[in-house]
């Protein structure tokens, strides 16, 4: 089976650099009905609209509730993590009846800071143990409050022995950068910041503007180009905002201790979502915003977990906001904003917005890619090809990165008939990346669907199978491919692996259909082949189905024939 899905692009907000933190998340609390009539109704409606990403109108119904019932703490927690996703002011007082809770600490120091009481703001974080995720992050908090505060050597010295723990030293090593850079001591800054290009290795397209920026201050515009080079190599779904990162090289990325808090925020927001804590990475980009409201990075990371938890409303609305900033990734933001439009089955609208991105930067190839892409999605493959012709022109000499732009018109190529056209493109992507799994079980299951070179492609499969081993359209190809060389008890047995990897896929389940059929399994092949008409087949597959259901019950059937 070719893969269902292809891998989405993402943009890389931030490095993840801590490795998994055994921290216990401090928003979670024990799920309790209140008994009491009007304070279990707001409850309810609360957490209803929780599950819905509606933080606003869930914080008023657990305000409510809290009220009702003021020396309940689990109600009066979870108020206080609803107003704090909303950003309302109520999350301050809350915060000041939760003593010893992480992230009301946090939210009094940042009230403090924004206020100007640096001092204050000093002594919270100082009283925030450091545990779980507050190992480095406490230590980061602190220093930019101590920056605030005006006491450099302070929050200098709070980072230096950090600097000591290799997993914590490129992030480390970065702040301590920025607040010497922020306070006018170029010479430690410099080493600060030659010690977190030597240990972040891949920058972010965020650290690479930080570093960057930094090299073009100090008169090295060339070394400043080469970081954003090469992070847009390794990132290409930055390189549209190349032109704008190159235009704010001169502006300090960071220009006040608040925006350094918010940058340690964010850097969690995006570590803690790398970890699949989608909850309290929400937190921590709220916490960005609450000290630098017009944040593009801190938006585009809570509307990112917004989409994955299918909120696509909140996601647009949040996206839509992050835009209108004169943020150099904004239009990576309009991008995203465009994809999450086509997650919501407004594909039309996505594709309208996606050709105006590419009016506005034409000289990105960008906007073409996700084109061509959205036009595969709606099955417009001489559109799409179209499209990625457009990308593919503008490459003066491909590299490795290159290879899905190959990859995906070889899809559209084979979709429209045009086989050797979709084979060179196949073989073009394998080329700049040999190990590709998605090329090779592509390319592998074309060709045994066509019964052509099926040593190659069995080949070909195998290898993309023991990079994935676990991926059920993976193993489906290699059943399949055992199936067209006619070893039909080992096709059946790799094909009931991959049915149990992906149950509700219905050509899987038709695939082992077939090779219950040529084992002389007749009825189980029956069975199998009318649970594939269950499972949402296209109307062509279920035509097939119901042909070979209807069939003379002797011979062999071979799907897609």
């Amino acid at each position: 089976m070719r893969l269902s899905r292809d891998a989405r692009r993402a943009v890389l907000l931030t490095l993840c650099l801590l490795s998994a933190c055994a921290a216990a998340d401090p928003t979670a609390s024990e799920v309790r009905i209140p008994t009491g009539y009007g304070e279990a109704g707001h409850y309810l409606a609360g957490r209803f609209e929780l599950s819905q990403g509606d933080f606003d109108t869930a914080a008023g119904d657990l305000l409510k509730a809290s009220a009702d019932n003021p020396d309940d703490q689990d109600l009066l927690l979870q108020a206080f993590i609803a107003c704090v996703n909303a950003g309302r002011p109520e999350a301050v007082r809350l915060a000041s009846r939760l003593p010893g809770n992480q992230v009301a600490q946090m939210v009094l120091a940042n009230t403090a800071a924004k206020s100007g009481e640096w001092d204050k703001a000093v002594a919270i974080f100082r009283s925030i143990p450091r545990d779980g995720v507050m190992q480095l992050l406490q230590p980061l908090l602190l220093a930019w409050a101590s920056q605030g505060s005006g006491d450099i050597d302070q929050a200098l010295s709070t980072l230096r022995p950090l600097l000591e723990n290799p997993r914590y030293r490129p992030i480390v090593a970065l702040h301590a950068g920025m607040i010497a850079d922020l306070s006018g001591r170029p010479v430690e800054a410099a080493t600060f910041y030659h010690q977190a290009e030597a240990a972040m290795g891949n920058e972010s397209p965020r650290t690479a503007l930080i570093l960057a920026s930094w090299h073009a201050r100090s008169g090295q515009l060339a070394e400043a180009e080469g970081i954003l080079g090469r992070m847009a190599d390794i990132v290409p779904e930055a390189s549209i905002a190349l032109p704008g990162m190159i235009a704010s090289l001169n502006r300090r990325p960071v220009a006040r201790a608040l925006d350094g808090m918010a940058e340690a925020y964010a850097t969690f927001a995006a570590a803690l979502r790398a970890q699949q804590t989608g909850e309290f990475a929400m937190i921590m980009s709220r916490l960005a915003l609450d000290v630098k409201p017009d944040s593009a990075t801190a938006r585009l990371m809570a509307a990112d977990i917004q989409a994955n938890a299918k909120h696509y409303d909140v996601a647009l609305n949040s996206l839509e906001k992050a835009a209108r900033t004169d943020d150099p990734i904004a239009p990576i933001i309009r991008l995203r904003h465009a994809a999450v439009l086509e997650q919501t089955g407004q594909t039309d609208e996505a594709v309208r917005e996606v050709e105006r991105i590419g009016r506005d930067y034409p000289d990105s190839s960008l906007p073409d890619q996700e084109l061509g892409d959205l036009l595969r999605q709606k099955q417009r493959f001489s559109d799409a090809i179209d499209a990625y012709d457009r990308v593919i022109a503008r490459i003066r000499q491909p590299i490795q990165g290159n290879w899905l732009i190959y990859y995906s018109r070889g899809i559209a190529y084979e979709r429209t008939g045009q086989w050797t056209r979709a084979e060179a493109d196949f073989n073009h992507a394998l080329e700049l990346s040999p190990d590709q799994p998605s090329v090779l079980n592509y390319l592998g299951y074309s060709l045994a669907d066509m019964g052509r070179n099926l040593d190659r492609a069995r080949d070909m499969i195998q290898r993309a199978a023991a990079r994935r081993p676990n991926d059920g359209a993976i193993t489906d190809s290699l059943g399949w491919v055992l199936f067209r060389q006619g070893n039909f008890v080992e096709a059946s047995q790799m094909l009931e692996r991959a049915v149990g990897l992906e149950p509700e896929d219905p050509t899987i389940t038709e695939h082992l259909g077939d090779a219950y059929w040529a084992t002389g399994r007749k009825i189980e092949a029956q069975y199998q082949w009318r649970r594939a008409l269950t499972l949402n087949p296209t109307p062509a597959d279920a035509a097939k189905l119901e042909a070979k259901i209807k069939s003379h019950p002797y011979g062999t059937v071979a799907s897609g024939k």
